[in-house]
């Protein structure tokens, strides 16, 4: 299955988010396969930095260092993908800002929602940061699901007991970009929560 062919933006209409970094994962997949399924922010501003460029892209670059900080031996994207992890950003678009405008997230949730539903084996969501947190919420509630992570500050909230239609539900920090790394504990928790979603998914 190749991704582009199920997911597109085609109105683009959100003036604040850089729309000529637009990026959707432009991959052949094996939707059965995927157990993970891990939601980031938002796309890089540089489309060649995404999770399925160069293995020198800065969100691949970050994201592998994540999983081995949990543990998990891999050297690249594309082995992880082979092992059922599936990588992806709740807003397509880069941003200009520290901040995502609702009205985006909205918008990009629909994008999410059609994203989230070519896999139907997921064991466990990953929710890496506060954006794909309330993407993943508008899913649910378009769809007529109570809300699924609830309010507050992510460290008060991350290791509770969240599901989405009987899947787990991870809702942690973000791990793609420059940032990783800086905190200590943040890099920690983020590998516990990839830690707890490959032991629910039974991939390692």
């Amino acid at each position: 299955m190749k991704l582009t062919n199920y997911v597109e933006c085609i109105d683009f209409p959100c003036g604040e988010a850089k729309q000529e970094s637009y990026l959707v994962p432009d991959i052949e997949v094996n939707a059965d396969k995927i157990k993970i399924m891990l939601i980031s922010e938002t796309a890089p501003n540089n489309p060649s930095d995404g999770y399925y460029g160069s293995c020198e892209a800065l969100y691949a670059r970050t994201t592998l260092l994540a999983f081995q900080e949990a543990g998990v031996k891999v050297s690249n994207i594309q082995e992880l993908l082979g092992m059922g992890v599936y990588l992806t950003t709740a807003v397509k678009c880069g941003k200009y800002d520290y901040e995502v405008a609702t009205s985006t997230i909205t918008h990009c949730s629909t994008l999410l929602e059609r994203e989230i539903a070519l896999f139907p084996n997921v064991k466990a969501y990953l929710l890496m940061g506060d954006v794909a947190i309330k993407a993943f919420n508008n899913v649910a509630k378009r769809l007529g699901e109570p809300r699924v992570i609830p309010a507050g500050s992510t460290y008060k909230i991350r290791g509770g007991q969240f599901a989405y239609r009987g899947r787990r539900v991870f809702p942690s920090y973000l791990q793609a970009g420059p940032s990783f790394g800086i905190e200590k504990s943040k890099v920690r928790m983020i590998a516990e929560d990839i830690s707890a979603a490959v032991r629910i998914a039974g991939i390692q």
